[in-house]
């Protein structure tokens, strides 16, 4: 923008360098060699000032286009002063105007920052609750996974529990086959019995020279009908405990079936109930065995059991028949003035002695 004032001095510099040239110093040439510079109301001032101090027509004496020219200079400066202010409260006014778009932008600015930060938070946020979805999901998946495992285990523990139990039926019944053979055995025993008492008659010679050696061997069968003994009391006693194991069992598979009562808070007891899950597995393998020894010691105990009554019944059959053969041998020995009446009451007292024993 122009100088707002010039000097007296510059307009006198200026008009001398026009005339200088051979130009004609007017109001707008001097302004342009002073660089469009002041306004022309001045201009004309000072150049009238220079021509009268240089002795010019007078005042009065001038012309009417240089008095158009003067008002034309004055109404000239007018228009630039107004413009001027007009221009530079359009400035300012431009100027308050930018700062302010200048300070909305920023603002503008630093709210979209915010939104920007704001949203990638969110995204942030919106990524992390989706992994946690997922986890969810996963897990809820899982734990449906492990309920539907344990529904299963379930019936297959059901399906053991009905398949002990008819096992437990099993073993009662060979038991009580096992009680029924014993029986018939004994009874079997019992006629064989009879039958030897029936032939020990016919075999008193042969047995008077081995009477020696069977009172030997019936010393040892006294003492293994003792060990017999024992042996049957010991295993009897295994035999009663091995039934109170059974009983025990028993109640432990009682125990199992509450599980499935337990299945409405398997869903928050998963993994105590996969604990006590393997270990009623592991409870139930072991008394699968146990139960499959303790059959075996049953029927050992009963093969034992009828070895030795066999034994017992022989070890007796082979006494009674010693004790008749040593009474006879008396009798046999009795000095012979005995008539044929004594010998006869000899015998049928032998005869009353095996009729009493049979």
């Amino acid at each position: 923008m122009a100088r707002a004032g010039i000097y007296k001095s510059e307009v006198v510099r200026a008009r001398n360098n026009l005339l200088a040239t051979g130009r004609y110093p007017s109001i707008d040439a001097i302004r342009g060699e002073l660089g469009n510079t002041g306004s022309k109301g001045t201009i004309h001032r000072y150049l009238k000032e220079i021509e009268e101090e240089e002795g010019g027509s007078t005042g009065t004496q001038v012309a009417v286009s240089e008095a158009i020219q003067d008002l034309a200079a004055r109404l000239a400066e007018r228009l630039h002063e107004e413009a001027d202010q007009r221009m530079a409260a359009l400035t300012d006014k431009h100027q308050a105007e930018i700062a302010a778009l200048n300070e909305t932008i920023t603002a503008l600015h630093h709210e979209v920052e915010s939104f920007r930060s704001q949203s990638e938070r969110q995204a942030l946020e919106l990524a992390a609750e989706k992994t946690v979805h997922s986890e969810t999901m996963a897990t809820l998946q899982e734990e449906r996974i492990v309920r539907a495992q344990m529904t299963q285990r379930i019936q297959d523990m059901e399906g053991q529990l009905a398949k002990d139990e008819a096992h437990r039926v099993s073993l009662e019944e060979k038991h009580q086959h096992a009680r029924e053979a014993l029986e018939h055995f004994r009874s079997a025993a019992k006629e064989q019995r009879e039958q030897d008492q029936r032939q020990f008659e016919q075999q008193i010679q042969y047995l008077q020279g081995e009477l020696r050696a069977a009172k030997d061997m019936s010393n040892g069968k006294q003492q293994e009908l003792i060990s017999s003994h024992e042996s049957n009391a010991r295993l009897s006693s295994e035999l009663g405990n091995a039934r109170s194991e059974l009983h025990r069992q028993e109640g432990e598979l009682r125990s199992l079936r509450s599980a499935k009562e337990q299945l409405a808070v398997a869903e928050v007891k998963n993994q105590q109930l996969l604990e006590q899950l393997a270990q009623a597995n592991a409870r139930v393998t072991d008394l699968d065995k146990e139960n499959r020894e303790n059959i075996g010691k049953l029927q050992q105990t009963v093969e034992t059991g009828q070895r030795l009554e066999s034994e017992l019944m022989a070890a007796k059959a082979v006494v009674v028949s010693q004790e008749k053969i040593f009474e006879k041998l008396a009798a046999f020995q009795a000095p012979p003035t005995k008539n044929v009446n004594a010998k006869k009451n000899s015998v049928d007292s032998q005869n009353s002695l095996f009729n009493s024993e049979e």
